[in-house]
């Protein structure tokens, strides 16, 4: 009786321990298929500029204008500083920006305050009041589901009511509803991080590479191995990957494309 409740314990504290470190465990076994690149990978800004042989600081083109969340701040789904200035310094060498995804806004207002005046940043969200009528797909992650709907939940923005705003066309729309016949080879930049549910990503993601721009990049947000809402973003990237040349950023979340 003592042996069997003592196998019983450690079975307990095994199942235990699994449960708590179930994303490490998944890491440890995963075999990435997608390439791990350095940042200077990206773009040409982003190689350091030697100031003596000692020391070595960043080019004009990444100094950019930033802001953090606080903490307190309730806002869900949101980039870490590292990627957003990642974003904001691609964003200073685009012109037509794309979004999926405006969630609060706080991207979509970093790509505003570092583009070109004469840049035009189109944004796409959900409205709160069509979120009844969106419906789960048997296949769709229960989790991703869940973070979509948390994530449409704003009517206002970030950038609402700035001087920036005027630069910033937000499209209240299913991005599944999108036609990007009308946006055809358009963007310099687009950023992939609306509904992580496997059909939203491919249908995102297929779109954006027809509204791309010769040399233009894509980045997709939440390339994150292990992590429950993301698992969808992993498989599709993971897939596309056998066609196109799709490069994982050291340090990040984020995966980029780039049309030559």
């Amino acid at each position: 009786m003592t042996k069997i409740l003592i196998f019983f314990l450690l079975l307990l504290n095994l199942i235990l321990l699994y449960l708590l470190n179930k994303k490490k465990i998944k890491n440890f076994f995963y075999k990435s298929k997608i390439q791990l690149v350095e940042l200077d990978r990206v773009d040409e800004i982003f190689l350091n500029n030697k100031i003596d042989n000692n020391l070595h600081g960043p080019k004009q083109e990444v100094i950019v204008k930033n802001f953090c969340i606080q903490g307190n701040n309730n806002i869900v789904g949101i980039t870490s500083d590292y990627e957003a200035w990642i974003i904001s310094s691609l964003s200073k060498i685009s012109n037509n920006i794309l979004e999926f995804g405006t969630c609060s806004g706080k991207t979509t207002y970093l790509m505003a305050l570092n583009s070109p005046d004469q840049a035009k940043i189109t944004t796409l969200t959900l409205s709160p009041q069509d979120l009844k009528g969106i419906k789960k797909n048997k296949f769709d992650n229960k989790v991703s589901y869940r973070n979509l709907i948390n994530e449409s939940i704003y009517n206002k923005f970030l950038f609402s009511s700035t001087k920036y705003e005027n630069k910033i066309d937000v499209i209240f729309q299913n991005s599944l509803n999108l036609n990007e016949k009308l946006f055809l080879k358009k963007f310099d930049l687009i950023f992939i991080d609306g509904g992580h549910t496997y059909s939203i990503v491919k249908s995102d993601s297929e779109k954006s590479f027809k509204m791309l721009k010769s040399n233009g990049i894509i980045l997709w947000h939440d390339f994150v191995p292990g992590k429950e809402s993301a698992k969808n973003v992993v498989k599709y990237i993971n897939t596309i990957s056998k066609e196109k040349k799709i490069f994982h950023i050291n340090n990040t979340s984020l995966c980029y494309y780039r049309k030559k």
